[in-house]
């Protein structure tokens, strides 16, 4: 058995530190309490086997988006025996302080949620709108460009059958023109 206090600087109030410090002691069954202080850092005696104060020591020295643990001061002693169970010491009117500040961030959360639902829904109505403008657009593209190619299409027969007769012309005009200069004895 192992008494340790430590005395954790950094982010480590208003930041739920104490509440995961408790849930860690709560299931290493530990002994103790852990209290904010005035300086800023936050207080912690537990007390129970020495290879779980060690898991302890380890689990309590947290860094996530909310928590920065800096340092951890500790001193090591025998047990007391002072404490029944490990819990959370909150001073006058805290948790209803907490809970009222956290009701308000989260209406104000609930209100910015709605309001971009709100915000988003205008946004993809027009969006929509500009998808079917888009769609319809393409579409009329689609049978201006069919007619097109129908037009080049039929320019291209019609501009085949001058080219040919143009040809069976020019080749009916050589060949008397031959004919000709064969009679004259020129070729």
């Amino acid at each position: 058995m192992k008494r340790l206090v430590a005395y954790v600087s950094g982010s480590v109030q208003k930041t739920g530190y104490r509440a995961k410090v408790n849930d860690f002691a709560g299931m290493l069954g530990l002994k103790g309490v852990v209290e904010n202080l005035d300086d800023g850092r936050v207080k912690i005696v537990a007390e129970g086997d020495e290879d779980k104060i060690k898991w302890f020591e380890e689990a309590i020295n947290i860094k996530n988006s909310l928590i920065q643990v800096a340092s951890i001061e500790r001193e090591y002693s025998e047990p007391r025996g002072d404490f029944s169970r490990f819990y959370k010491l909150v001073g006058k009117g805290e948790t209803d302080s907490r809970l009222d500040i956290a009701a308000v961030h989260l209406n104000n959360l609930i209100g910015a949620v709605n309001g971009l639902n709100e915000n988003l829904g205008r946004k993809m109505d027009a969006m929509i709108g500009l998808q079917k403008e888009t769609i319809e657009l393409q579409k009329e593209n689609l049978n201006s460009s069919e007619n097109l190619l129908e037009e080049v299409r039929e320019s291209r027969k019609d501009l085949k059958g001058y080219l040919e007769q143009r040809f069976e012309k020019l080749q009916s005009e050589v060949t008397e023109m031959q004919a000709a200069l064969r009679a004259k004895g020129i070729i």
